[in-house]
């Protein structure tokens, strides 16, 4: 069973390859990234999870790119 910072974090996975296809990973770093810089650890660690989400193929359906 998943807690519900997981099931968000997977979530929010498999709506970042829907809408962002095989460039998913990018904006989640970029994301972490501009967390990192606003010193904003907790959420840096949430993108975090989602980039290694993404990475273990955890969301499912991998949309095609819109480009």
């Amino acid at each position: 069973m998943l807690d519900e910072n997981e099931r968000l974090a997977r979530q929010e996975a498999h709506w970042l390859i829907k809408e962002f296809g095989a460039e998913a990973p990018l904006y989640a770093a970029m994301k972490a990234e501009k967390a990192i810089e606003q010193k904003d650890f907790a959420r840096c660690a949430r993108w975090k999870r989602i980039l290694d989400i993404l990475a273990e193929g955890g969301a499912q359906k991998p949309a095609l790119s819109k480009y």
